[in-house]
Formats: C-alpha cells, structure tokens, sequence
C-alpha cells in the first residue's frame, strides 16, 4: 500500500512539473495599462482575450489613471524589472524611451503584416524609429467633441446641435434654468487642457494650431487665437457644478448618461461608457464637434515593448503585436473603446456615427495632433499647469495670459 502511495504521488509530482513546463512553454506577458474605466477595460479584453485564444498568458498590471501608470512604469525601468507591454500614447514620451535603447523593435513583424500598407503614412512615421518599428498601434481618439445627453436636451427645449459658440452659450443658459447641470466637468489638469485645445482649433484652424504647436509661432495672430480661446475657456467657469474640481473624466461622463448634466468636453472614449450603460449614439446622447471647429485633434494609442532580457517575453511581445493589428481585433477593440481603427481596410460599416465622423475627418486630413505627439512630456508638463493656472486662478486677463502661453515651449 505504501508503495502504491509513493508511485502516486511520484505520478503526480511528475504531472505537476509537465503542467509547469507546458505553462512556462506559452507565450505569457504582463501588460501595464491605465485602462480601467468600463468601456476601457472591456476594450483591453477584446486585446486579451484574442492573445489568449492565440495561446497567450495573460498578466494584468492595470493603473488607474495614466499619470500614476506612466510613474509606476518609469519606476519599473528605473529598478531593471519592466514589464513585457505598456499602454502609452504615441508621440516624443515613447520615442525619448527608444532613444534610449529601452524598447524593443518589433519591425519583423510590422514587415510580416504589411503595416505601412494599411496604416496612414503619419503614424507609420509616428511608430518608427530609425527604419524600425517599435510600437504596435490600437486605435486614434478624437479629442474635439462635445457629447451631450438627448433627455437634458429635451427637458431643457433645446432641438438642435449650436453652430457657434454664442449659440452654445445659450443653450448652456437654457439648462442651467431647466435645472441641469450645464457642463459635466472634469476638474483635473489633463482634462482642461483638452478643452483648451478644442476651443483653440476652433480660433485659428487647422494650419494656425499646427503654427502654434509645431512651428511654436508667436506672431500676432497666434497669440490673438490664444487670447480668445482663453476668453471662452474662462466663460466656461459659469456652467459648471461645485464638484467639479478634481473629477474624473468617467464620472463626468456618468451625469450625462443619468442626464444630470448637459454636455461634456472630452475625447471620443467617452462613448465607451455610454456603450457599457447601454446608451446608443443619436437615441440617447449626441456628438459634436467643438462649435465653429472645422477640423479635430487627435491622439493616438499603442502598445509599448520594453527590453526585459528574457526570450519568452520578447516572444510574447511580438505574438501581441500581432494581435494588436489583426483587422478583427482593430474593429471590436474601436467598437468597445469608442475608437477609430489604426487600418485603413477594415470594414467601418460597423462604427457608430460619431467614429465615422471622426474616420471622415482624419481620411480627409483635417486633423491636428493632440500635444503629447508633438510635445516633450516637459512641455506638456508645462502646458497643463498653464491652462490649469488660469482656470483654477479664476482670471479674467485673457490678453496677458496669452501673452504668457509661449512660454510653454522655452
């Protein structure tokens, strides 16, 4: 009997390590994300759970908030034990990790898939680093809307969209004495900055924020678009509610889908929670571009290959790069995160009619890019804490803080 036991239990010591082996043989990666939100979260799964089908393991490191993911990964690099994938945005904070030899380059498998054919040419350039490929991009934001709630609408009798920004006003007059909250604001730095933007695109144009942000151009006219955009940035403070400070942009989202609040300024993953809660696009809310806009800023999403020194994770990391791109995963990830897919071949006939307007306007190249392409993370450091300066401080002196706006870039 005893040595019926031990063959047993030799048996299943033997079956334990073959599992092990087996497990240690899959492609297993741990991704670090600030994708935590409903609609973001469930966007990450369609990501997951393609890798997985795929014969991935699957390590989830998510964050809440990308200021306290961005910190926890520098601190990982720093300490030599980075993770197998980040989530970052595309743009001069991933390339400065490239410059320094921290990335891997996964340009075999952009190769293998023919990315430069299905990819506009401007993120092609954005994602490459001296002839290589590094990052594995998941889908373009719009970060010019307005979304607004149907039933705040109708209670406040407005019937349709404002063309400008006098009549935005006076629809924002209108709910205020419906007894809604004109403007679900999100009271952080990066959300206000957006709003910024936004308002700026709208005053000077496509090739006048292009001027401003990439030619760093100071002349009259820039700093005259500055001033207004300032000017309707400060008449804003009016129509928002005490609890604005600090609020996250999902809660903002969430009095819009309640129709606690009127309007939200905010990029188009904002339509991820209206999907979780079961909202669909023109029945229950509406999205617009910023009034008098004639083009939207855009932001772009990737994936992130950090160097670890372990061949299984360099492995997986080129396994996920491939999912990432599949024409499949490109349309189910935009659908959950409210997204425009990367490629340009898929079938769009399954996006909303927000994500088509917004895949209208970068096909016709009215696009501008958000300021973490273009900017150092210094500068866009600098730039949140200008436009946090003058909303927070409550100025009123729209000429002279445009005059400041420029130092941004010094």
């Amino acid at each position: 009997m005893k040595t019926m036991m031990k063959l047993f239990l030799a048996g299943v010591a033997v079956a334990g390590l073959c599992a092990s082996a087996q497990a240690e043989d899959k492609p297993t990666i741990e991704i670090m994300s600030s994708w935590t939100s409903g609609g973001e979260a469930a966007a990450l799964n369609v990501i997951r759970s393609a890798f997985e089908k795929r014969g991935g393991v699957w390590k989830d490191s998510s964050i809440a908030g990308f200021g306290a993911a961005d910190a926890a990964f520098q601190n990982r690099i720093v300490a030599g034990d980075a993770p197998g994938a980040k989530q970052g945005v595309i743009g001069l904070a991933a390339a400065d990790f490239v410059g320094q030899g921290l990335f891997n380059p996964i340009d075999d498998v952009a190769a293998a898939g023919k990315w430069a054919d299905v990819l506009p040419k401007s993120i092609t350039d954005l994602i490459s680093y001296d002839g290589k490929v590094y990052l594995a991009p998941t889908g373009a934001h719009g970060e010019s809307w307005v979304f607004y709630s149907k039933e705040a609408f109708g209670k406040a009798g407005i019937a349709e969209e404002p063309k400008s920004w006098d009549e935005f006003f006076a629809d924002l007059d209108k709910l205020k004495a419906a007894g809604v909250v004109p403007v679900a604001w999100g009271g952080q730095p990066w959300q206000q900055t957006k709003v910024f933007n936004m308002i700026l695109l709208s005053q000077v144009g496509v090739d006048g924020f292009l001027k401003i942000y990439v030619d760093k151009d100071k002349s009259e006219a820039s700093v005259e678009g500055v001033k207004k955009t300032l000017e309707i940035l400060g008449k804003l403070r009016g129509y928002v509610d005490a609890g604005a400070a600090g609020r996250n942009w999902n809660d903002a989202t969430a009095m819009l889908i309640t129709a606690k609040a009127g309007v939200q300024f905010m990029g188009d993953w904002a339509k991820g929670e209206f999907t979780v809660a079961g909202k669909e696009p023109g029945k229950d809310y509406g999205c617009m571009l910023a009034p008098e806009s004639k083009g939207m800023v855009y932001i772009a999403d990737s994936l992130w290959f950090p160097k670890t020194n372990n061949a299984a994770t360099d492995k997986a990391q080129k396994l996920l790069a491939e999912v990432v791109m599949d024409p499949a995963v490109q349309v189910e990830f935009a659908l959950k995160k409210g997204a425009v897919p990367m490629r340009t071949d898929v079938d769009k006939s399954k996006l909303d009619v927000c994500a088509r307007k917004g895949a209208e306007l970068m096909a016709a190249g009215a696009i501008v890019p958000d300021q973490a392409i273009v900017l150092t993370p210094q500068q866009v450091g600098a730039l949140d804490d200008y436009v946090d300066e003058y909303w927070s401080g409550g100025s009123n002196d729209a000429a002279s803080a445009a005059e400041n706006f420029f130092a941004i870039f010094e």
